[in-house]
């Protein structure tokens, strides 16, 4: 993509004192090497910091995106490789911005993954669904990754 000069001027700005939002995250799409969803949570995350808002975020990661939330040992068994978990060090950021990362638990029993098998941080919910909906009722906003 050919490089421009050209300003770019924000014509809605956004600021929000307060924000509660749920990612509902399946699958993975990416922008470059870098998962959308990561990338997303990365992106409100900053402008929480800047706005200084109150907030609440939670990220659930399921169906095909729970691979997501595995220690190296569980990755490599996951995934059939010896890298080890690409996105440790991603969603151990997004933890230390305040994110609260989740794992599906009907994903977790399909794979036959466990607690021990889990970035530190990472909880387990009931499942993907009924978490979301129970955070729809409590004034989330729910985004889908």
């Amino acid at each position: 993509m050919p490089e421009t000069n050209s300003a770019l001027v924000i014509d809605i700005p956004v600021q929000l004192p307060h924000l509660k939002s749920v990612h509902s995250i399946g699958a993975l799409q990416f922008e470059g090497d870098l998962p959308a969803s990561i990338f997303h949570l990365q992106l409100i995350t900053g402008d929480i910091a800047d706005w200084r808002a109150e907030a609440d975020i939670v990220a659930v990661f399921h169906t095909n995106a729970g691979h997501v939330t595995l220690n190296d040992g569980a990755y490599n068994r996951s995934r059939n490789i010896l890298t080890g978990n690409p996105y440790r060090d991603l969603v151990a950021d997004l933890m230390k911005r305040g994110v609260r990362i989740e794992l599906c638990g009907a994903t977790a029993r399909v794979n036959r993954w466990g607690n021990a098998d889990l970035l530190e941080g990472v909880r387990v919910n009931l499942d993907a669904m009924a978490r979301t909906i129970q955070l729809v009722q409590q004034g989330f906003v729910k985004i889908t990754e």
